[in-house]
Parts: C-alpha cells; structure tokens; sequence
C-alpha cells in the first residue's frame, strides 16, 4: 500500500471519536466496523487480553453514559447491543492491531493515529487563534470602535418607513403610483 492510499476515508474516522470522561476515545461497535470485523469477536479478543488494556487505555460505558451518546447520535449506531460498549484511547487503540493480529487492524490503526494527530493539531491550532484574536480585541478594542459601532449599525434592522410601496386605486378608479 503507497503512502498516500488510505483504507479508510479520514472523515470516517474522524466522525467515529468521541469525548468522554474527558478523553477523546473510540467506541467498541465503531472499531468492529473499521476493523471489519464483528462486535462480539472484537470483544472477544479483548477479554482474552484484558491484561494489555488498563483503565487509561480502555473502559466501559456507564448506562447514562451510553443513554447520553444515544441522544447525541440520535439514532443507536450500535442497534440495540445487549452489553455497554467499551471505549478505547488511543493507547488503547494501539494495543488493538496486536491483539487482532491482522493486517487491516494494522492499517486501520495507522489511519486512527492519524486522525488522533489531527485532532491534537486542530485543537491546538483552534486554541493558538482564540489567544490571538483575544489578544487583538483586547489591544486594539479602542482604535477599532467606529469600526464596530459602523458594523452594529447595518446590522440593525431597517427603520420603519410611513411610506407605503406599491400601487393605490383612487376613487375615479385608475392606478396610481403611491
């Protein structure tokens, strides 16, 4: 496989990262689909390797934790599994290719590390342009007001006119422009 052939669309992984409990993580059912292989065999492998997966690489879900992804997803990706998912950090997602011991699991892993890195990036970069832009409001908050008065200004709403558009008829019956 080239350098630039992905087997996965970045944007799908991308959508599969979650925020919980302060972690950015992937969810067991979402890395079974990516790694093309069943919920249940996933599981599976983990449980017979519980000891590579201490609680900083992997956890279970809580029920309102799992109620609250529900609601955010709207509809349940995971359709109704009879146990709570498990979540995996990126640790824990390195430690996935050798317990799968495939090569997609080693495929899929180097475009999760990626897409981990390009979380990090992005957050990084969001957070750098937040300070700068705070930094120049609060610099040049003065010499900028008539900027900002002008800019509040037309984004009033337009001031009611007492004169009516459009056409009136008069009393002797023809058009008359009002």
């Amino acid at each position: 496989m080239s350098k630039n052939t992905t087997i996965l669309p970045k944007e799908r992984i991308d959508r599969c990262i979650y925020l919980v409990r302060g972690q950015k993580v992937l969810l067991s059912h979402d890395l079974a689909m990516l790694y093309d292989v069943e919920h249940r065999t996933l599981n599976q492998a983990v449980r017979r390797n519980i000891s590579r997966f201490p609680a900083d690489f992997m956890f279970q879900l809580s029920m309102e934790e799992v109620s609250i992804l529900k609601s955010q997803i709207v509809i349940s990706s995971w359709g109704g599994a009879r146990s709570r998912p498990y979540a995996f950090t990126e640790q824990g997602v390195a430690m996935l290719s050798s317990v799968l011991n495939s090569e997609r699991a080693v495929q899929v892993n180097i475009e999760i590390m990626r897409a981990f890195v390009r979380l990090r990036e992005f957050l990084t970069t969001h957070s750098e342009l937040k300070g700068k832009l705070e930094s120049l409001e609060k610099k040049y908050d003065q010499q900028f007001k008539v900027v900002f008065d002008a800019i509040r200004e037309l984004m009033k709403p337009p001031s009611k006119s007492t004169r009516r558009i459009g056409f009136k008829i008069s009393d002797q019956g023809q058009n008359e422009r009002g």
